[in-house]
């Protein structure tokens, strides 16, 4: 029945084939966040293989790849819409450009890799472990290419629960992707006679393998919450999150309402020892005024703290101006119980056509965020020293999706904090799949993460991956955790970064192309 399955998708032409490969890209988008269907990924990718024995050209190949990865792309991404309806009458003619544009460029990646898997081998085993290679590939090429973009990776499928993620700490995510690529393409195989069906089955065996040993390490290490014994010696980590409309964010009329509930979450609860020190945390740009040049309202912010405690908020920043030339910065700023600013934080990795406008002499669009300035660009990824509590490393919205890239390495930190503003995105999958990537980096790196989103969700993960406390999307409120205990877990991926994913990689591309070539002298003997 299969086979007979395998042999009419390989017997599809014209618009009917264009429009299954469509589709099945789009299927496997329902074993990411926050769908987590994980056999969408072998059903759809059976179907992407199985119909590319129907190809005999570049061409065909090439068409393959480009469609199946615009579905993939065009339906992962549907929210981003949302942010060009924020204020509808300025950029919404835009959202079918924008959907097209982002699904069908971004599709040039998998199209090269199916190609290439189409063009290396004509054996299924072989294209099967080749394409899962090639597109982990495509994936680190998307991660670092103009900026990079590695959002919604293969591995990010895991998400689902941290025993499979573990093993990022090893290969880290782009390894991981290989791995879960090969859980996506072997069950393909199951039509090549014996030989498939015992390939196949390892193809299964994978999740069993990468939930169970990651499972084995998560109990070596003992639960999550196991230094909740001295959790009096840590700071109490309060996240405030506000949840207010980004249609709302910016209104001058609502500025002091918004203000206001800033404040009112972020007084110190009743229950709790009135020496308790605090890191109070506002999300990415809560403050929605220039911080250094409001002694007031800097006064008012620290009003709600003890002695001891801190306030982390995201804000736009102007001050020092290094230049006559006006700049700003998306910047996170902390305050002490003076209302002095102790330290800054400038973002690096900002957001094209979102925070800034590429090649503004050419492309006259306004950008997204409020104000007419395009942000500057800050220096790269910071330690924060604050007096008497543990360093962290501040990332500002969408620099935590970029593996390796979150930390000094002259100065390492002792843990994560991910602010973020997700309500251009409103109650749709983009908030879930970007708490994903944010997840991984505590997992990659060993370090607890502490994640504040303006309208959800909100997360406290520690160094192995696990949720220790967490605010629904869409949700006003405050979440309250003892900072994890863990801090400088120095991981495999750590230490040695991407070389083992390049090895693994090296290592199918050999084993295929041996395959490949030995199959053929055999062919060519007999």
């Amino acid at each position: 029945m299969i086979d007979r399955l395998a042999a009419r998708l390989a017997n599809l032409s014209g618009w009917r084939r264009r429009f299954l490969w469509l589709v099945s890209g789009a299927v496997a988008v329902l074993a990411l966040p926050p769908f987590f269907f994980l056999p969408a990924l072998p059903i759809a990718f059976a179907v992407l293989i199985w119909s590319l024995d129907g190809v005999k050209c570049n061409k065909g190949a090439l068409s393959a790849g480009w469609w199946f990865g615009t579905g993939h792309f065009a339906a992962g991404f549907y929210w981003v819409s949302h942010a060009f309806l924020v204020e509808p009458e300025i950029y919404g003619w835009m959202i079918p450009f924008v959907l097209l544009g982002l699904g069908g460029g971004l599709a040039i990646f998998p199209m090269v890799a199916v190609w290439a898997s189409w063009w290396l081998t004509r054996e299924i085993i072989g294209r099967a472990v080749m394409l899962a290679a090639l597109w982990a590939v495509a994936e680190f090429l998307r991660g670092h290419l103009m900026t990079g973009f590695p959002w919604n990776l293969l591995a990010h499928v895991w998400a689902v629960d941290p025993a499979p993620m573990q093993f990022a700490s090893i290969i880290g995510v782009y390894g991981l992707s290989v791995i879960t690529g090969l859980f996506a393409t072997l069950p393909a195989t199951f039509i090549a006679g014996r030989a498939g069906r015992l390939t196949a089955f390892a193809g299964i065996m994978i999740a069993v393998l990468l939930w169970g040993g990651g499972a084995l390490r998560l109990a070596l290490v003992g639960p999550a919450d196991a230094e909740a014994a001295v959790s009096e010696d840590l700071p109490v980590v309060q996240v405030v999150q506000p949840n207010i409309p980004q249609r709302e964010k910016w209104v001058p009329e609502l500025q002091d309402q918004h203000f206001a509930k800033l404040l009112r979450l972020s007084r110190r609860p009743a229950d709790m020892a009135p020496d308790r020190r605090r890191i109070v945390i506002w999300p990415e740009t809560a403050a929605t005024f220039f911080v250094e040049a409001q002694p007031v309202r800097r006064l008012q912010m620290a009003s709600v703290l003890g002695p001891d405690d801190i306030l982390v908020t995201g804000a736009p920043r102007t001050y020092p101006r290094d230049t006559d030339e006006f700049k700003v910065w998306n910047a996170v700023q902390v305050l002490d119980s003076t209302g002095e600013i102790v330290a800054s934080f400038d973002k690096f990795h900002l957001v094209p056509f979102g925070e800034y406008v590429p090649f503004r002499n050419w492309i006259p669009i306004p950008k997204l965020t409020a104000g007419r300035t395009d942000f500057s660009f800050g220096p790269g990824p910071q330690t924060l020293d604050i007096a008497g509590l543990p360093s962290f490393s501040p990332l500002i919205c969408y620099e935590v999706i970029f593996p390796g890239a979150v930390i000094d390495e002259a100065n390492q930190p002792d843990w994560l904090l991910n602010v973020t503003n997700d309500g251009w995105f409103g109650k749709s999958a983009g908030p879930y799949q970007h708490l994903a990537a944010a997840r991984f980096r505590s997992v990659e790196e060993g370090r607890p993460m502490v994640r504040a989103a303006y309208t959800g969700v909100s997360a406290m993960y520690d160094a192995y991956g696990r949720e220790l406390a967490t605010l629904p999307l869409s949700g006003e409120g405050v979440m309250i955790h003892p900072l994890s205990g863990v801090y400088n877990h120095t991981t495999v991926y750590y230490l040695w970064r991407d070389i083992l994913f390049y090895g693994i990689v090296t290592f199918l591309a050999v084993l295929v192309l041996g395959y490949s070539r030995f199959f053929k002298s055999l062919k060519a003997a007999v």
